[in-house]
């Protein structure tokens, strides 16, 4: 049923836009024909609008992968550097999570790990919503922020690093199969606000899969029962992920993805200080109002990364200051 919503949502927004093409056409015809400025000028507004949708359209026809539909689990850790890469950290979750809620998905948090001082040492978020993965996939890599520390009391600037590992949720149809005596499960207790509970209960749950060194935890719920089963859920798909990522490899005879949250290794780099630019390092594509960016604002630099990926294209790219 979703798949034939998805369906019937594409085709009536194409017959939409043939529509509202003919209908501006017509109303740029008859402003010539009346000598009327303001048709023609309503005319070529709604073509302009009409363009942007085709644009935006377009884009949706680049999320053909297999797990491009789903939804999608994402992880952010904070490199080295304490609280400034913990905080960094919790910027770029706040910064997904808005991306999600502009696009109207729903944003659950399912592990975090608060920092010493301030910010995360990390976080999972699951986001639920049309093509999540899809859209998020290409976010996958080293983020790097410079900025004034506002941590530092000499007011220096200071570079921080964050990673983030994007993949997918995958349905019962897809049949995964773990060895449980490749698992070790570890049970703690969950941290952050929850009352006397979260206190006093081992709870959360931690599973470790030897052969690959993949970890996944889980604190969500209150009951450890549940956290497991999301816990072997998260397992499962990251699993998969490695397993679409090793085909994708292969296929375009890539080099595994650097993963060393450090110099060196960014996909994009945001500056704040001494000037405000944000610039991708894939695509080039750039921004210069970072705290639009920050507050959710990624669709170009998705959607140029998302074409890179379609159509080739790729080429060194400088970094920033």
């Amino acid at each position: 049923m979703r798949e034939r919503q998805q369906l019937d949502e594409s085709v009536s927004a194409i017959k939409k836009l043939e529509r509202d093409l003919e209908d501006a056409a017509t109303l740029i015809e008859l402003g010539e024909m009346e000598d009327d400025a303001a048709s023609i000028a309503e005319g070529e507004a709604a073509i302009k609008a009409v363009e942007k949708e085709a644009a935006s359209r377009q884009v949706e026809t680049l999320l053909s992968g297999e797990a491009d539909g789903f939804d999608t689990y994402l992880e952010v850790h904070a490199g080295a550097g304490g609280t400034e890469s913990q905080d960094w950290a919790n910027m770029l979750q706040r910064m997904y999570a808005r991306w999600a809620e502009r696009r109207k998905f729903k944003v659950d948090i399912v592990e975090m790990t608060d920092g010493e001082e301030a910010g995360i040492k990390g976080a999972t978020l699951l986001i639920k919503g049309h093509n999540a993965y899809g859209w998020l996939k290409t976010e996958s890599g080293v983020h790097r922020l410079v900025r004034i520390s506002p941590y530092d009391s000499n007011a220096r600037r200071h570079t921080s690093f964050a990673s983030v590992w994007v993949y997918p949720v995958i349905d019962d149809r897809i049949e995964i199969e773990i060895k449980e005596s490749d698992c070790r499960i570890d049970t703690y207790r969950s941290s952050g606000a929850g009352g006397q509970h979260v206190n006093t209960t081992d709870s959360a749950v931690r599973i470790t899969h030897n052969p690959t060194g993949i970890v996944v935890a889980c604190q969500q719920e209150r009951s450890q029962h549940k956290n497991r089963a999301t816990a072997w859920n998260m397992l499962r798909a990251r699993l998969y992920e490695l397993e679409l990522k090793k085909r994708e490899e292969k296929a375009n005879a890539e080099a595994a993805a650097k993963t060393d949250i450090g110099w060196g290794h960014q996909i994009r780099s945001y500056v704040l200080q001494p000037y405000q630019l944000v610039k991708d390092l894939r695509t080039g594509t750039q921004s210069t109002d970072p705290d639009e960016v920050l507050d959710g604002d990624l669709d170009p630099f998705m959607e140029a990364s998302l074409a890179q990926r379609v159509y080739g294209g790729s080429e060194a790219v400088e970094d920033i200051d």
